[in-house]
């Protein structure tokens, strides 16, 4: 992890040219996390980690969120004490063009077909 940032508060994420496919797959492999992705997506901002409403523990989410950070799959920053979250699109798009959309759009369609949100 080679981006750093000056204050302590700074949370580690990969650089571009360190996300791999193999993990940004892995990190969207869980229901969990897809759900997060798929509501940053949406949003097209960023949203605190209070906005998500998962149905696990605060400590799962956590790590939820880490996972999707430590992939290169979303960004972490703090603004004041809220942890805000945003999709790497650009970073994902470039390095692995139509990836994010299709698997989006594939589970758009699973969540149609359950019934539910994820």
């Amino acid at each position: 992890m080679t981006e750093t940032a000056t204050t302590g508060r700074a949370l580690p994420h990969p650089a571009r040219e360190e996300i791999r496919l193999e993990t940004v797959l892995h990190a969207l492999s869980d229901p969990m996390r897809l759900r997060i992705v798929r509501e940053l997506a949406a949003d097209e901002g960023e949203l605190s980690c209070s906005q998500f409403d998962l149905p696990v523990t605060k400590s799962t989410t956590t790590h939820h969120f880490r996972v999707l950070r430590e992939s290169g799959v979303i960004r972490q920053v703090y603004r004041g004490t809220a942890k805000m979250n945003g999709l790497r699109r650009d970073d994902l798009d470039g390095l692995f063009p139509g990836l994010l959309d299709s698997l989006l759009a594939a589970a758009d369609r699973q969540a149609a077909r359950s019934g539910g949100s994820g």
